[in-house]
């Protein structure tokens, strides 16, 4: 699964000073880090969700977005990213409904029920 990394530098948001910032994402944290630790980004870097909101990310500098792209990340915009976080985050929310649906069908079955 791939690992991306976005335009943000060329924007406002993405100047950090006379730093040029770019978000780096994956399907997976796993293969966040991996990449995070291949370009040398150092894992105390990473930032996490907070309540609930955005997502698990590294904001890295222009030099290791191109060897993040050299080691096969894959360039996207800042708007398919928001496309990419809107899905990831409606998937969680259909996971954690099926979970508590699975959770009343089990208590039913196993005479546990606590919904009436």
């Amino acid at each position: 699964m791939p690992v991306y990394v976005d335009d943000m530098y060329l924007y406002p948001m993405g100047r950090f000073g006379r730093m040029k910032m770019s978000h780096m994402v994956a399907d997976t944290i796993e293969e966040l880090h991996a990449m995070a630790d291949k370009i040398g980004v150092a894992r105390k870097w990473v930032q996490k969700e907070h309540l609930g909101k955005g997502w698990v990310h590294y904001d890295i500098a222009m030099e290791k977005r191109t060897k993040a792209i050299e080691h096969g990340a894959i360039p996207i915009t800042m708007k398919e990213l928001a496309h990419m976080t809107y899905a990831w985050k409606q998937l969680r929310r259909h996971l954690r409904e099926a979970e508590m649906a699975q959770s009343v069908v089990a208590a039913r079955f196993l005479g546990n029920d606590q919904t009436n």
